[in-house]
């Protein structure tokens, strides 16, 4: 992007995925990614934290305008 904001993963320019591993996530991560979302008009994002004991309790859809 070549403004100092590195997205961890982004696939076929659709969607963004940020990776975490911390003990909660705060709102901070969901507006990181949001930013990232509009930065690069992408309209999905997932944030993922590792830091759960159920991968499916980690994974939260973040979406841009839609």
């Amino acid at each position: 992007m070549g403004i100092g904001f590195i997205p961890d993963i982004i696939v076929l320019d659709k969607l963004i995925i940020e990776l975490k591993s911390v003990e909660k996530l705060a709102e901070v991560h969901s507006k990181q990614l949001l930013t990232y979302l509009r930065l690069t008009n992408i309209k999905l994002g997932l944030l993922i934290n590792f830091n759960v004991p159920l991968i499916k309790d980690g994974i939260h859809r973040i979406v841009n305008n839609l």
